[in-house]
């Protein structure tokens, strides 16, 4: 039996790799003999996936930030398009990655009807809106969603979809996290420095967008305290020398960590941070999870911002997943115009000094995880995902 998986960026990648270890252990449980082919990245593939193509660096937020990116998407589309024709597989699962995966799912439906399709980390259509209510057409073509967050299973039941909760599969990467002491010898870091975690980008455009300006920010915060020392991971291999030359370019006293070393090292990177300054997606929940006061922010181009705003309406009450949650504005968020050096260095004076400000995150953290499920989520998504393809 063949399964596809697509997906795409980062955290497209991190999220597939867990679900093919767990598909490939539930399979030979199963005594079941599976094949995993996959647009994802070195993570999918290191987990046991062959890869039709590369797509960890193809992932954009916008319309003008996504030109770039056509010609790639093309080419990862006809090489898709190709294989679909010479060998379908028996199912196909579709992770995220909005925009490629809703053209996939749909032609699929209307090209190989009898191809099961799931859905596994829905777009979160429960939280945004376009116009007076706009959705996705994901219904109409998937057989089943697995959902991650409880709002988004009501979402989808309520119209109509087949869907289980299975809850957030960051619950499985909780690793035990060094105390400081020790987190600081993996890190090389001296006994009394301070850590600030920033994290801009699983995306090319965020190192554009978002960079320069939380690198701005950590400049100030040094400045006001020498003691905090800056840890960028690299979302990618070929991030590094860039994030590297915005250390350089402010001044900063920190280091970049290798894409290679991230998955190593992030439980010591987590104990050791005083506070992460970073974009909104994945890492916000995985901060949350292990217990790190965090800044969100992001930004777009000017078109991009326009045609969201006054074209096509584009409403959302929050944009970290964390606050979505909790219906509320726990960690504070920075977006577009607001998102500055000054406005992100002074939100991040107040939580590395005031320690009710702290708390209170830290407290909303709690509230949170008892929405999230229980570990063992990509295993009960493996299960859905077989039972499905076996029926």
């Amino acid at each position: 039996m063949r399964l596809l998986i697509s997906t795409g960026e980062v955290s497209g990648d991190l999220q597939g790799s867990l679900l093919v270890e767990a598909l490939l252990k539930e399979a030979k449980a199963r005594s079941f003999p599976l094949d995993i082919i996959a647009l994802g990245g070195p993570r999918m593939k290191a987990a046991g996936a062959h890869l039709i193509a590369d797509t960890a660096h193809i992932g954009a937020i916008g319309f003008w930030e996504a030109l770039p990116l056509v010609l790639p998407t093309l080419k990862v589309q006809a090489k898709l398009n190709q294989l679909l024709k010479e060998c379908s597989p028996n199912g196909v699962i579709l992770i995220d990655y909005m925009g490629p995966n809703i053209r996939l799912g749909n032609k699929l439906k209307r090209l190989h009807p009898e191809i099961p399709i799931t859905y596994y980390i829905a777009p979160q259509e429960w939280a945004w809106r376009l116009g007076d209510g706009g959705t996705t057409d994901l219904i109409s073509f998937t057989d089943k969603i697995l959902a991650i967050f409880q709002a988004e299973a009501r979402f989808y039941s309520e119209r109509g979809g087949n869907v289980t909760w299975v809850g957030h599969p960051m619950l499985d990467t909780l690793r035990k996290v060094p105390d400081r002491v020790e987190a600081r010898r993996q890190l090389g870091l001296n006994p009394d420095q301070k850590v600030l975690l920033l994290l801009p980008a699983s995306r090319t455009q965020e190192l554009r967008y978002l960079m320069p300006t939380l690198a701005k920010a950590a400049y100030l915060l040094q400045k006001h305290d020498p003691s905090l020392y800056v840890i960028v991971p690299a979302g990618l291999p070929s991030f590094e020398d860039k994030l590297k030359h915005a250390l350089d370019t402010y001044g900063l006293k920190g280091k970049v960590i290798p894409a290679h070393s991230i998955d190593e090292l992030k439980p010591s990177i987590f104990s050791v941070a005083e506070i992460a300054l970073g974009k909104s997606g994945t890492i916000n929940m995985e901060l949350a999870i292990n217990k790190v006061p965090q800044i969100v922010g992001y930004r777009v181009s000017r078109i991009t911002a326009f045609v969201a705003r006054y074209i096509l309406h584009f409403k959302v009450d929050h944009i970290s997943p964390v606050n979505l949650l909790l219906n509320e504005r726990l960690v504070p968020e920075l977006v577009q115009e607001d998102f500055t050096p000054e406005a992100i260095a002074d939100l991040a004076k107040n939580l590395l000094e005031n320690n009710q400000a702290r708390f209170k995150i830290l407290d909303g953290y709690e509230r949170l995880m008892k929405q999230l499920g229980t570990p063992g989520v990509t295993s009960r998504a493996a299960k859905e995902i077989l039972d499905l393809l076996c029926k």
